[in-house]
């Protein structure tokens, strides 16, 4: 062999053309192979084949792997729009003649048939409304838009418009995606929306300047957004509405920009329209926006924007605006030693982070961990460095199930959450950090089974330790704490011994995300668990719902069965 290499090594040098020329072809060729492996697509699964479970309610988001590719990006904004509802139409380099010269057509009658089957099995996420006219001139769902010319399907445009609070996803074109709040267009038939999906051909995508739309019965907690700002929903005007809005101007050209954009300049988190006057303030006592009102109530058209509504002078339209409300934000470590040691006890995966930093904005003080990690301190979670016995937090983050550890504590808010949902946050967590999502090989692979037969057991046992060697334990549910966040989190406050300030655990309500919160851009098409899975969670949950009606608590919410 060296004897080989030798000879090839005085020949080259002899004839060094020859040996540049196969180095240039051999170079061309890897670029070939570079070129072809970023144009081929991985091989997708139809978001139609999502277990049943995979939406247990609106609160909570499922998790999952799928990443956008490269060329899925929110559209450019119009020159002359300058909208909060963000863009009308994107451009692209394809005028629709030639989009539609490139779509598939074939097997119209058959592909319109597997979409209608695929459609019935949406059921549990979106409802199909029907195929619309659409054109570029007057937008149909006129909010943000997407594309994805390789890898576009149904579900992924509905998952992104649910992320963004829209009610409305639409399909044009096999790989376009639009939403919005409100359909502004006539029908057109059925026929008319037959181009397959780019990424799922066995359903379809709307057609030729023709929306395939569908109504999203799970928006993220009813939380629309109309550009930077959130909506927060119709409310009453309060009695003492210049106290608890005290910042106020009339606008005859009323909008929702407008309003936003003169409270944001205000430095005020909340923009309240009503009618033609905008105000401004904070959530407190006097306007805790708990008592939402009918939105029918607030439907009057904005002088300035026919297609918005701005209130009235009794009903009032509120947005929640990108200034961050810093009446809760401060936080520091105790001042004298805790007398008593408070645990945050959870299953990994069940929002012990979540909850941390709830509880830090809540009672103003930092809390503490049985462990270090230094991705949280580096976050802002300072207590993370302290060792857990330093007394100087108000409350303890632990994952531990053993009597010893359980019996360290004089008492413990026990975080329980679906063993489903858990599992597969924790799993996200393992392989891809506490905002990322496991590579799609790990789900396929070896590791998700041994991972749910390692730790499917220990959340029931983690439960059952806790419940039955724990001195004092509050159990709140993730659920729960998710869906009321303002009663639960009072309960969590009162363990903790801290007097709690309504207007600061207001304050909570808006901030409550953090910089924890995965997002839900990336979600699996299909339901990892398999029957055999299912089957053994199921029976671990009916042994915590009985340990827990044994001691007289609320058994598990009704979602944690599938299934």
């Amino acid at each position: 062999m060296a004897k080989l290499l030798v000879k090839l090594q005085r020949y080259f040098r002899r004839k060094p053309v020859r040996f540049f020329t196969l180095l240039a072809l051999y170079l061309a060729a890897g670029s070939l192979v570079f070129l072809h492996s970023g144009f081929a697509g991985e091989p997708t699964v139809t978001g139609t084949q999502r277990g049943p479970g995979a939406a247990e309610g609106p609160g909570l988001p499922y998790l999952g792997v799928m990443q956008l590719s490269r060329g899925f990006k929110a559209a450019a904004t119009m020159p002359d729009g300058g909208r909060r509802h963000g863009p009308w139409f994107k451009s692209t380099s394809k005028e629709p003649a030639e989009r539609a010269k490139a779509g598939d057509y074939g097997s119209t009658r058959s592909r319109a048939l597997r979409a209608r089957s695929g459609r019935e099995k949406e059921e549990d996420r979106a409802r199909y409304i029907g195929c619309y006219v659409d054109n570029t001139r007057r937008r149909t769902l006129r909010g943000v838009s997407f594309f994805d010319y390789k890898k576009m399907t149904v579900f992924r445009c509905q998952d992104n418009c649910a992320e963004r609070g829209y009610l409305y996803a639409g399909l044009e074109f096999g790989a376009e995606c639009y939403c919005g709040h409100k359909i502004q267009a006539s029908n057109a038939s059925e026929s008319e929306c037959n181009m397959a999906c780019k990424g799922e051909r066995s359903n379809t995508c709307g057609g030729v300047n023709r929306l395939s739309i569908y109504r999203l019965e799970l928006a993220q907690e009813s939380a629309r957004r109309y550009g930077s700002a959130i909506f927060r929903g119709c409310f009453r005007r309060p009695d003492n509405v210049s106290i608890a809005l005290p910042v106020s101007q009339l606008m005859l050209n009323m909008s929702v920009d407008k309003c936003v954009d003169f409270c944001t300049e205000k430095e005020y988190p909340l923009s309240a329209l009503a009618g033609t006057a905008c105000r401004c303030g904070f959530p407190t006592t006097l306007f805790t926006l708990h008592e939402r009102e009918d939105e029918q109530l607030c439907a009057q058209k904005c002088a300035g924007e026919e297609f918005e509504s701005c209130g009235t002078a009794e009903y009032l339209l509120v947005y929640q605006t990108q200034v961050q409300d810093n009446r809760c934000m401060d936080r520091r470590f105790l001042p004298t030693r805790a007398k008593q040691l408070v645990a945050l006890a959870s299953f990994p995966g069940a929002g012990n982070t979540w909850a941390r930093h709830l509880i830090e904005l809540a009672t103003g003080f930092y809390t503490g961990s049985y462990y270090f990690d230094g991705s949280l301190y580096n976050k802002g979670f300072k207590g993370e460095r302290d060792h857990w016995r330093s007394g100087r937090t108000i409350c303890i983050k632990t994952h531990e199930s053993g009597q010893k550890e359980i019996e360290s504590f004089d008492s413990a808010i026990l975080l329980i959450r679906n063993p489903y949902k858990a599992l597969m946050a924790e799993f996200n967590r393992k392989y891809g950090g506490h905002i990322g999502f496991a590579a799609h090989a790990h789900w396929k692979g070896k590791e998700w089974p041994e991972f749910v037969a390692n730790y499917a057991p220990w959340w029931a046992t983690h439960t059952l330790d806790w419940l039955r060697y724990g001195k004092k334990v509050l159990v709140v549910h993730f659920e729960d704490l998710k869906r009321d966040l303002f009663v639960q989190l009072q309960r969590m406050v009162g363990l903790l011994g801290i007097a709690a300030c309504e207007d600061r655990l207001l304050c909570v309500e808006g901030q409550k995300d953090g910089n924890f919160k995965r997002s839900g851009l990336r979600k699996l098409e299909y339901d990892p668990y398999t029957p055999e899975m299912r089957k053994m969670i199921s029976g671990y949950i009916k042994t915590v719902d009985t340990a827990l009606k044994l001691r007289n608590l609320s058994g598990v919410p009704d979602d944690y069965y599938p299934r």
